[in-house]
C-alpha cells in the first residue's frame, strides 16, 4: 500500500521505517529539509542527531529509496495514497491543555490537497499522535469543511517505549485502531496485515474515541505505578531503619496481582508522553466537572521526585550548593535515549543554578548534543556554567558532589570511577539507585543519598 507518515519526529520516523519493511512503499513527510536530508543520508550519525533509536538508522539505511522516500513536497506524492499517518507534535500549554496548532496546521494543508486530488480512491487519516478525546471529530468536519471525497478518519495510538521502539513497533504488545465504517477498518487491516489475527498481538477495533481514550489511560496508570512505588516505597524506605528498598520489591511484586513493571524509584519519569498526557488528561476532566484528585496526585508527586534529593542532601547530609562543583551523570530522560523532553535533569541543572553552584560538569553518553540546545547559554546566561565531559570520570574530576539522574548501564557500579577520580569528603547524590555497593563508598569516606534509603554517612 501507498502511505504517507506526516512527521519525522521519534513517532514518525519509527513508524514510517518499520512500515516500509513490511513492503509497504512508505513516504515520511516534514518541511524540515534539512531533517530529511540527514534521513535521506542513511548515515547513523546523522539519523541519530535527530532521533537516536536502537536500529532505526540500520533500517533507514537498507530501505531507503527502495520502500521508504523522504520528501517536503507533500502535493507530489498524495496522488494514489490509501493513508496518511499524522505524527504531528502536540506540546502542551500552560493550562494543561494540549497545543493543537502544529496539527492542525498541517491537516488543513493535507485537507486542501485531497479536495484536489485526481485519484479519488477511498483514504483514510489516521491519527498516530496523542491527541485529545474527540479530536479524530474535530479531523472528521475538516473533512467536511474542505469537501474531501471518499475520506475517512481514524485513531491508532502508539505505545512505543523509547530506548526500545522498533522491537515494540515489529512486535507490538496491542494494536488498537478506532474507526467508524468496516471500509476504514478494511484499509488499516492491510495496513498491519501481519498483526491481525497473530496468536500473541491484540488487535483491537474499536471506536475513535475509545482508542483516543486508551492511549491516555494507559499513560496515566503507568505514570501511577511509578509515582506509588516514588510516593510510598521510597518515602518508607527513607523513613525507617533497615528497609531493604529491593527486597520490598520483591516480596510486593511476588504476588502476581501486582505489576513488577513501575516498582522502581526514581528522580522522577520524564519523556515527551507521560507529564504531557496525564496534564492533558487532567485538563479534559476538569473542563468537562470531574474531578481529577488521583490524577493530579501522581503528576505531583513525579514533579517533587525530580529536585527532592537536592533538598534531602541539604538537610540530611549538610550540603553547601553555593559555589560548588557539581559533576551531573545523566541528560536524557532514560537510557538508550537522547531525548531530554521533560527529562529530571532539566529540573536538577534548574534547581543546582538556583542554589548558587560554580559549575555543573555534564556527561551523558549520547545526549549532550540535545542538551546543549536545551541550555543555551543564549536564552539564559547562567547555561554558562555548564560544561560537558566525554567520560564520567572526566566529569567527575574536580568536584565537590555528584547527581546521578539517568539510569545508563555504565553507571551501574559506578563506585570504582568515583574513587578514582575524586578523593573524599564527596557526597553521591543517587537518583537512579545505580551504585549496590554503596556501603563500600561510605566506608572510603564517601557520603551517600539515595532514593529509597536514608543518608548515609561516611564512616
Amino acid at each position: 500500500m501507498k502511505i504517507i507518515v506526516a512527521g519525522t519526529g521519534f513517532v514518525g520516523l519509527t513508524h514510517a521505517a518499520v512500515c516500509s519493511e513490511y513492503g509497504h512503499e512508505v513516504y515520511a513527510y516534514d518541511i524540515d529539509e534539512k531533517k530529511l536530508n540527514a534521513y535521506r543520508s542513511g548515515e547513523a550519525e546523522q539519523i541519530n542527531h535527530y532521533v537516536n533509536e536502537p536500529g532505526l538508522a540500520e533500517i533507514i539505511a537498507e530501505n531507503k529509496d527502495r520502500y521508504l522516500f523522504f520528501s517536503s513536497d507533500l502535493e507530489g506524492i498524495i496522488e494514489g495514497t490509501d493513508a496518511i499517518f499524522l505524527c504531528l507534535p502536540t506540546p502542551p500549554n500552560v493550562d494543561g491543555s494540549s497545543d493543537l496548532s502544529f496539527y492542525f496546521k498541517a491537516v488543513d494543508h493535507i485537507c486542501t490537497l485531497l479536495a484536489k486530488r485526481a485519484d479519488t480512491r477511498r483514504i483514510v487519516l489516521i491519527n498516530k499522535s496523542t491527541v485529545p478525546i474527540g479530536t479524530a471529530r474535530q479531523l472528521e468536519r475538516k473533512l467536511h469543511e474542505y469537501n474531501v471525497p471518499n475520506a475517512g478518519v481514524a485513531s491508532n495510538p502508539e505505545f512505543l517505549p523509547e530506548g526500545d521502539a522498533v522491537e515494540k513497533s515489529r512486535r507490538p504488545d496491542r494494536v488498537t485502531v478506532g474507526a467508524d465504517t468496516d471500509e476504514d477498518f478494511r484499509i488499516i487491516r492491510r495496513i498491519y496485515s501481519q498483526f491481525v489475527n497473530h496468536v500473541r498481538i491484540r488487535y483491537i477495533e474499536t471506536t475513535p474515541e475509545t482508542a483516543e481514550a486508551i492511549k491516555y489511560v494507559a499513560n496515566t496508570l503507568l505514570l501511577t505505578y511509578i509515582s506509588f512505588w516514588n510516593g510510598v516505597g521510597a518515602r518508607l524506605g527513607e523513613t525507617f531503619a533497615n528497609i531493604r528498598m529491593e527486597d520490598l520489591k520483591r516480596g510486593v511484586t511476588a504476588d502476581n496481582r501486582i505489576s513488577t513493571w513501575g516498582s522502581y524509584v526514581s528522580n522522577g519519569a520524564g519523556g515527551s508522553c507521560f507529564g504531557k498526557d496525564i496534564q492533558s488528561l487532567i485538563y479534559q476532566l476538569k473542563s468537562a466537572g470531574q474531578p481529577t484528585d488521583v490524577l493530579q496526585s501522581v503528576y505531583n508527586i513525579n514533579e517533587y521526585q525530580k529536585t527532592y534529593l537536592i533538598d534531602r542532601a541539604s538537610r540530611e547530609a549538610g550540603a553547601r550548593f553555593n559555589q560548588k562543583k557539581v559533576a551531573l551523570l545523566g541528560l536524557a530522560f532514560k537510557q538508550r535515549t537522547n531525548d531530554m523532553r521533560d527529562a529530571s535533569s532539566l529540573k536538577v541543572v534548574e534547581t543546582l543554578l538556583a542554589r548558587g553552584v560554580s559549575e555543573i560538569r555534564a556527561y551523558d553518553p549520547v545526549a549532550t548534543a540535545e542538551a546543549k540546545r536545551f541550555f543555551n547559554p543564549e536564552n539564559n546566561h547562567l547555561f554558562e556554567k555548564i560544561s560537558y565531559y566525554k567520560s564520567a570520570k572526566e566529569a567527575l574530576a574536580g568536584t565537590d558532589m555528584v547527581f546521578i539522574s539517568t539510569d545508563w548501564e555504565e553507571f551501574r557500579g559506578l563506585s570504582r570511577t568515583i574513587e578514582q577520580a575524586v578523593k573524599p569528603p564527596f557526597l553521591v547524590i543517587d537518583g537512579r539507585r545505580m551504585i549496590p555497593d554503596y556501603n563500600e563508598l561510605t566506608e572510603r569516606g564517601y557520603g551517600y543519598i539515595a532514593v529509597g534509603s536514608p543518608y548515609m554517612p561516611p564512616k
